[in-house]
Parts: structure tokens; sequence; C-alpha cells
């Protein structure tokens, strides 16, 4: 089984965010992705069950009959995303990150450019306007 970690948060990137995995050529048969939140701040005791990108992301990969998993975490998002993917062994981190201008292409944002660094694994960055 090929594993794909998806970590998502909140913003309404989730949507292009799958279908660019989904533009992968995968054998779905053979995929599962794992859909991960993490919590920097959860006061109300929120499950990753109620995050709203986390129920559209999953409908796109049911719909394309793809197996997913979804886990949630709490602390440094960066970190959490390396120590899941190490945990999951996954194949795959899959981010999305913020479009930029032309100079700010050359840095990414703070996560995505700490796990692109500490990640032991490969790391997709998919561009998606905001």
């Amino acid at each position: 089984m090929y594993e794909i970690l998806v970590p998502l948060d909140d913003s309404d990137r989730a949507d292009a965010q799958i279908e660019s995995i989904l533009g992968m050529p995968l054998q779905t048969e053979e995929v599962r992705v794992t859909l991960l939140h993490v919590f920097t701040d959860n006061p109300g005791g929120a499950s990753v069950g109620q995050i709203e990108s986390v129920h559209e992301a999953q409908d796109l990969l049911d719909n394309a009959g793809v197996e997913t998993n979804l886990i949630e975490r709490s602390g440094d998002p960066a970190t959490e995303i390396v120590e899941a993917a190490r945990d999951l062994d996954a194949d795959l981190i899959a981010l999305a990150g913020r479009s930029r201008s032309p100079t700010g292409k050359a840095v990414f944002g703070s996560t995505t450019q700490r796990v692109i660094l500490d990640a032991e694994r490969p790391v997709v960055v998919q561009s998606i306007s905001e």
C-alpha cells in the first residue's frame, strides 16, 4: 500500500490539494491517503472529524475510490507533520503552499520549509492561489 500523508488546515486549499493528488499517476486501489489536522490551539476539544476541509477532502477521495484515514495531532504543525509521516512510514507528504509573489517564491512558508528540510521522505508542494 502506497501511503500519502496530506496535512490539512482549515482553509479552502483542501479541494485543490486533493485534486492535485488525484492527478498523479497512481492506481487508487493501491493508495491510502491519511488526512492529518494539527491543532495548535484547541480549547473546545474539537476533533479532526469536525474540520470542514477534512470532510471535503475525504469526500473527494472516497468518490475517487481512494482509501482514507483520519488522524489528528496537537502542537507545532511542522514538527507534528514530520513525526506523523515517520509514525505512518508514509511514502510521500503532500503539502499545499500559498501562492506567492516572484520574490516570495524563493522562500516557502515556515511550516512548508521546515517540513521539506526535516522530512526523511519525499515532499510534494502544490502551490495554490488564495
